[in-house]
């Protein structure tokens, strides 16, 4: 085991699409990891396939406890209370974070059982329109960015207060595991995570199901003449329902933002293109801007917030507890930068 990786092994709790592909990549990386699968036959299956997984919550959790584990919260958001609960009676001092597409209805569960001290949330922003364990697989994270929260650390330093060592420890392992599975670990309170999620990826949903009802309505020539700019924009509305209302609902304050700025654009565009001189120039115009500046934005990830470098891609390398860490995880933050752990 080298210093770049979790120092204990990983409990994974879920192992859907992103449950199920952390686990093989950390398994191919030879570290030791093992999980729970709700589903007795997705358990089954991983177990034929040689990963070491089991269907029984409290024993897999009594494990993770005499391992000191990291555990990895990877259920549905209708699913973390209870997981929480049972963490809190068969694994009471594991550190855990989750992979949750929401953080800010997370850590308020993880505030009502007073687990902040050992809590580091996560959120990899990488996925498809499939879930299950027969979806996942190795690589799925690729140079994706990995939200990483720091509100407890935030706080302890706003209140004066000494930042516990294990805390730390933990939120080091859960950034040396997105770097063994070759993701971009990125700094984000939770507020502000899901304020920007709700407008790169709550709302995504919200218009790509409605882009497929509209082309469904147009019955089979519309259907059949349906191609890649179509299909494109609704891929996510192949989603399951239910897991697009866990991550809208649950983060209904900032998509409704999100959805007012977007009803504005569509109603302009709508009342241009219903004048005497129909016009999409300044949706169009604006639109590419903004694409431009994304696509610029993702090419500059490359991009250092420190003049360190790790083989070819620039990053700002931390010490969790040094001085002055928790401020420069805010710098990091504000530049939407990357770290590591050294």
């Amino acid at each position: 085991m080298s210093s770049q990786d979790v120092q204990r092994p990983v409990c994974i709790i879920g192992l859907g699409l992103i449950g199920g592909s952390l686990l093989r990549d950390l398994a191919a990386a030879r570290h030791s990891v093992y999980g729970y699968n709700h589903s007795t036959s997705g358990a089954r299956t991983a177990i034929k396939q040689g990963y070491d997984v089991t269907d029984d919550l409290p024993a897999i959790l009594h494990r993770a406890e005499e391992d000191n584990a990291l555990i990895v919260v990877a259920v549905p958001m209708d699913a973390v209370a209870s997981v929480l609960d049972s963490i809190q009676e068969h694994a009471p001092s594991c550190g855990l974070t989750d992979v949750v597409s929401v953080k800010t209805e997370v850590r308020q569960l993880i505030v009502e059982r007073n687990m902040e001290a050992r809590y580091v949330g996560g959120h990899p922003m990488a996925g498809t329109s499939k879930s299950g364990w027969e979806n996942s697989h190795t690589g799925l994270f690729n140079r994706a960015a990995w939200v990483i929260t720091y509100d407890y650390a935030a706080e302890c330093e706003a209140r004066g207060e000494r930042i516990p060592a294990e805390w730390e420890n933990i939120f080091a392992d859960v950034v040396r595991m997105t770097q063994m599975v070759h993701a971009e670990a990125v700094p984000v309170r939770v507020a502000n995570h899901d304020a920007a999620v709700a407008r790169i990826s709550h709302l995504p949903h919200v218009l790509a199901e409605t882009l497929a009802v509209v082309g469904d309505n147009g019955g089979i020539l519309a259907q059949s003449l349906a191609a890649g700019s179509f299909k494109d924009g609704t891929r996510v509305a192949g989603t399951r329902p239910d897991l697009v209302r866990q991550m809208c609902e649950t983060n209904a304050p900032a998509l409704v933002q999100a959805l007012d700025e977007a009803l504005e654009l569509l109603q302009d565009a709508r009342e241009s293109l219903a004048s005497d001189k129909p016009s999409i120039a300044a949706l169009a115009d604006a639109g590419f801007r903004a694409r431009t500046r994304i696509e610029a934005r993702s090419g500059a990830r490359k991009e250092s917030v420190s003049p360190v470098k790790i083989s070819s891609r620039p990053v700002l390398r931390l010490h969790p507890g040094a001085p002055n860490w928790v401020a420069q995880l805010r710098q990091t933050e504000s530049l939407g930068g990357r770290i590591e752990i050294f």
